[in-house]
């Protein structure tokens, strides 16, 4: 007998409530409440579009990556050749590109840096990414030891899971608003202007390339692959409803849990809301590590720098696009590395050799 697919269950029911949220803030708005953003039939479609392709364009990222996979893959040394060829052309066309002459030299090292450095990077992106993957997956760890330490099934060790699993997610929110390079990924569920029960399906698909603190690690410890499946599952499912202003306060449980008055902060693009409220089911991660902000003026959602878009395509790539073109405009390694990996706001103070501005989609 299978097991249950606890993601697939629920999604009934996500509709259903989606739905019921729609006559909500129709009521809300007829009877004269006017602070709910509500829903736009565009950004809807487009979150709907972009929780599937959640679902299906990782497999297609995991089987075109496969072939240069670390370990198994028939051209993995490819992959790390490139990163390390390109590298190595950069860094020349750096140094010969600093000198004052006008040769051939010097303008072809100019030329072929912004092309090289972009090479470089990405190759090394998807090179630390897929050997991260492939080394703390849940069942290579289990395998590696965990299975020595199986804590077995029950009301405790399900509860205990949750538990992991929240503070390991807490964490990896947190980082993924912390570097840009993951902030990449995460920055398709912040694109919305909009904040409603279809802006929680507005998922990334490119978790591929991202490193992360593993929640194999949760295998290690001895949390068997399925409990800890079904502990995403939980995780996910609960995050669902928490984006809606159709519900307001919910009294003491603000204290413990993260509700959709924490979570619409954690949406908001005013400073005081920026970076704060990461939890997925409980809020004291973040009162306990300082990221912890209470809903005090009217949210305003989406970027600091709105990409005006409904396309997915756009969505999904356009950071990935700016740091790419950041990236080539960089003179140095110091400037790559921190538009890849620094905060997602760093380059908004640094200058180009212009002297304009650069200001990130973010």
């Amino acid at each position: 007998m299978s097991e249950i697919d606890l993601i697939q269950l629920a999604t009934p029911g996500f509709f259903a409530a989606m739905g019921l949220e729609k006559i909500v803030l129709d009521r809300q708005a007829a009877a004269g409440n006017d602070t709910a953003i509500g829903f736009e039939k565009r950004d809807s479609i487009a979150s709907l579009v972009m929780g599937t392709a959640s679902l299906y364009v990782p497999l297609a990222l995991n089987a075109l990556l496969a072939p240069v996979a670390p370990g198994k893959g028939k051209y993995r040394k490819v992959l790390a050749g490139t990163a390390v060829g390109a590298a190595a052309l950069t860094t020349v066309a750096d140094a010969l590109a600093r000198r004052e002459d006008d040769s051939k030299i010097t303008r072809f090292a100019k030329r072929i840096r912004p092309s090289a450095g972009v090479a470089a990077v990405a190759a090394g992106v998807v090179t630390g990414s897929t050997t991260w993957a492939a080394r703390s997956s849940a069942k290579r760890l289990w395998n590696a030891g965990g299975s020595k330490r199986d804590l077995g099934t029950g009301i405790a060790v399900t509860a205990g899971a949750l538990l992991a699993w929240d503070f390991i997610y807490y964490w990896n929110h947190r980082i993924q608003h912390e570097s840009r390079w993951l902030w990449a990924i995460h920055v398709v569920h912040h694109s919305s202007e909009h904040y409603n029960l279809t802006t929680a399906l507005r998922q990334p698909v490119a978790d591929v390339f991202g490193m992360f603190v593993p929640y194999g690690l949760m295998a290690w410890l001895g949390f068997r692959p399925r409990v800890i499946e079904n502990a995403r599952a939980v995780n996910l499912i609960y995050q669902f409803w928490i984006h809606t202003e159709a519900i307001d306060r919910l009294g003491a449980a603000e204290n413990v849990l993260n509700t959709p008055s924490h979570h619409r902060v954690h949406h908001g693009v005013q400073q005081e809301y920026l970076d704060k409220n990461h939890g997925g089911i409980l809020i004291i991660w973040d009162r306990l590590f300082g990221t912890f902000q209470r809903e005090g003026e009217r949210v305003w959602y989406g970027l600091t720098k709105n990409i005006n878009t409904f396309n997915p395509l756009r969505i999904a790539s356009h950071e990935y696009a700016d740091i790419a073109r950041d990236v080539a405009r960089s003179t140095s390694w110091r400037e790559r590395l921190s538009y890849v990996f620094a905060h997602p706001g760093w380059g908004k103070k640094q200058q180009t050799t212009d002297g304009e501005p650069l200001t990130l989609a973010s």
